[in-house]
């Protein structure tokens, strides 16, 4: 299956460790989930930036059972929304204060992007965050 560039792009700053979200070379808005043309003037001058990093989780859930096939040996694992500093969100993988433990994570914490490696990303292409200590 071949992927959209605009997917591949996302997945290879990954890989290299960097949070990368769309830019409008344009109007100079962000935006994310990546697109062909921008949702704010609709131009198709897009590129990449790096992201900061941070940012507060929206919401989350705790998979204990009933993952989407491929996903079973994952188990358990918690994915949240996450709105950067940025202003855009990103869905993502949470990782937990210590192993299978997510109990400290709250709605409306502070986050940061966790860089992961080039075959963990190639495993589950994602970005991973972590709540930041207070």
């Amino acid at each position: 299956m071949t992927l959209p560039v605009i997917v591949t792009e996302f997945r290879a700053g990954l890989a290299k460790g960097e949070l990368l979200i769309q830019q409008c070379g344009d109007c100079g808005k962000p935006n994310m989930w990546p697109r062909y043309a921008c949702p704010h003037c609709q131009s198709d001058n897009l590129g990449w930036a790096e992201a900061a990093g941070t940012g507060t989780l929206h919401s989350f859930s705790v998979l204990r059972q009933g993952a989407p096939e491929g996903h079973e040996e994952d188990l358990p694992y918690a994915i949240g929304v996450v709105k950067l500093d940025e202003g855009v969100q990103i869905a993502v993988r949470l990782e937990p204060d210590a192993p299978e433990d997510w109990s400290s994570y709250q709605c409306d914490d502070r986050v940061q992007f966790v860089a992961k490696g080039a075959a963990q990303i190639e495993k589950r292409p994602c970005a991973t965050f972590r709540r930041t200590q207070p």
